[in-house]
């Protein structure tokens, strides 16, 4: 129903992270608050050193802040061990790298099972579902070529198909098309657009202004704080 009211997935309350650098502490976020809803699209974005990297690592339980609260799906994180962390990543966040962080000389397929060999889901049904992810990303003609087999845009379609495959409540990408020419970046935005209409939170870190306007919100953040949301 498009009356209903969606759901607060991620929030981010009063957020710091402070780093010691010698005699010195730097403060990458200060007071940062922000609320993401089920089935947004949205751009996190800023120049480099902004702190939007630090928001990133946090909102992906890649980290704890310093001071501040992070809750995903209602439950607080800020003070679960890395043990409890790894669990919920592994479950609600689908990460999509620049690098695409792909197993080398390993096949497509085996490459989207990897988070399932870490969740409740039976070894029976692992290549059934991997390749009902990469048909989504359009290669399930592909799921037997390893990954120096593949282009680059082949490869970031098998880190979303992997990311995809726990059915996460948040796709987190962090600059998706950084390492792509513009032709096969656009083709992955797509894929994000696609993703999107079909219910998918996206979040996008970016500092290319061209990738941030494509989602229908934007957060700049500049010197540790939001500017514009």
């Amino acid at each position: 129903m498009k009356n209903e009211k969606k759901k607060i997935i991620l929030s981010a309350k009063g957020i710091y992270k402070s780093y010691k650098l010698g005699g010195d502490t730097i403060n990458a976020l200060q007071n940062v608050s922000l609320d993401i809803k089920d089935g947004e699209f949205v751009a996190i974005t800023g120049k480099s050193g902004s702190g939007k990297s630090t928001l990133m690592h946090l909102i992906g339980l890649l980290d704890t802040p310093t001071q501040g609260q992070i809750f995903l799906n209602g439950i607080e994180t800020s003070s679960m061990d890395e043990k409890h962390l790894a669990k919920i990543r592994n479950k609600e966040i689908g990460f999509v790298f620049q690098s695409f962080n792909l197993l080398q000389r390993t096949s497509a397929l085996d490459n989207v099972i990897l988070p399932l060999k870490y969740s409740h889901t039976p070894s029976a049904h692992w290549n059934e579902k991997a390749e009902e992810m990469l048909k989504i990303v359009g290669l399930g003609d592909r799921k037997n070529n390893k990954s120096n087999e593949l282009s680059g845009g082949q490869k970031q379609r098998v880190a979303i198909a992997r990311a995809l495959i726990n059915d996460p409540a948040i796709i987190l990408a962090d600059e998706p098309t950084g390492n792509l020419d513009s032709k096969t970046g656009e083709e992955i935005i797509k894929l994000f657009h696609k993703l999107n209409q079909q219910g998918k939170t996206i979040i996008i870190v970016t500092h290319d202004d061209e990738l941030a306007n494509e989602a229908k919100r934007k957060i700049v953040i500049k010197d540790g704080e939001i500017v514009d949301d």
